[in-house]
């Protein structure tokens, strides 16, 4: 397949509050990056879940075809969200993989039609890309599909120079999503159906 996947998996350890512009050339600002949310049921802070399953979509992607770049491989690390971003782009990734788990109203969100600081073809494919997660993902799991949504807010889509998609895998607010996605079984199911949309981009 010879493609190059960058997953991130959202968040660290420790947030970090400095600010960094939304987007190139951007007079808004945003903090660097957060430590995420946590399951009151499962017990699990968010930056361990999203590199469980960060990790385990490594070894699903590889075992199909696929070269891995992994952002963060540990929790104690101090990534801004421009960074991680930026870093996919020059290790040569061809898309970018965000993983997340919150309260958020979706499943896969993507810049919108109007993002000033993408280009046409990225945020085209980024849609695309997207839609194909989670179409997958929802059908691996059961999850309910609230489609894509599209945001130009994010300084970790707008810092991106190549297709990027973040994944909400569901929310960690919700007890019985909580505990499914803490559970070996549902991240299985989970990664099987992020690594379907990323074989249903390519055509696979």
């Amino acid at each position: 397949k010879n493609k190059i996947i960058a997953i991130d998996a959202g968040h660290q350890r420790k947030g970090n509050s400095a600010k960094e512009p939304i987007g190139p050339g951007a007079s808004q600002t945003k903090p660097k990056v957060a430590s995420g949310t946590h399951g009151n049921a499962s017990g699990l802070n968010e930056y361990e879940l999203t590199l469980q399953v960060s990790l385990k979509l490594r070894d699903e992607l590889q075992a199909r075809g696929y070269q891995v770049y992994m952002i963060r491989e540990t929790h104690d690390v101090n990534i801004s969200n421009a960074e991680r971003a930026q870093m996919a782009a020059n290790q040569g990734a061809d898309i970018l993989v965000r993983i997340h788990a919150n309260g958020s109203d979706n499943t896969s969100v993507a810049p919108s039609n109007s993002n000033p600081y993408l280009g046409k073809s990225v945020i085209s494919a980024s849609q695309t890309l997207s839609r194909k997660i989670v179409d997958c993902f929802c059908a691996a799991t059961g999850a309910k599909n609230q489609g894509v949504m599209q945001t130009d807010t994010m300084s970790g889509i707008n810092w991106s120079s190549i297709p990027v998609s973040i994944v909400e895998m569901g929310y960690m607010t919700n007890r019985t999503e909580d505990l499914n996605m803490a559970s070996t079984s549902y991240q299985t199911k989970m990664v099987q159906g992020i690594a379907n949309g990323i074989d249903a981009y390519y055509g696979a």
